[in-house]
């Protein structure tokens, strides 16, 4: 069973940037996505690798802003996020893609227990 452990958050300032990592122990994984929650709001998605390392971004996450990569030898999937936000602050999560729409976290499995990204200003 692959267990799924994110790391990397922490206080930022607006402007700000942040790496944080999806490291995945168990077996290797293809495709995986990030998602964040905000308080008092729903899961969103943020970002998805494939397999082939193709991303893909919520129309708010792209522009720049961040960027998703895969290490496959480290079995891990790691977002940059750059030009941070106060609405950025949120839980960020990550979790395995089985197939179908990208930006449906229902279409996940295996969610890590988050890393918390906070904005310090």
């Amino acid at each position: 069973q692959v267990q799924l452990v994110e790391s990397g958050g922490g206080l930022v300032q607006a402007g700000g940037s942040l790496r944080l990592s999806c490291t995945a122990s168990g077996r290797a994984v293809r495709s995986v996505g990030w998602f964040r929650q905000a308080p008092g709001k729903e899961r969103e998605f943020v970002a998805h690798i494939h397999w082939s390392g193709s991303p893909a971004y919520h129309a708010n996450c792209g522009k720049g802003r961040f960027a998703i990569s895969k290490d496959n030898a480290e079995n891990s999937v790691s977002l940059q996020m750059n030009s941070l936000k106060p609405a950025y602050t949120a839980l960020y999560s990550c979790a395995i893609y089985s197939g179908g729409d990208v930006s449906d976290d229902t279409n996940y499995s295996g969610w890590g227990k988050g890393t918390l990204v906070t904005d310090s200003s």
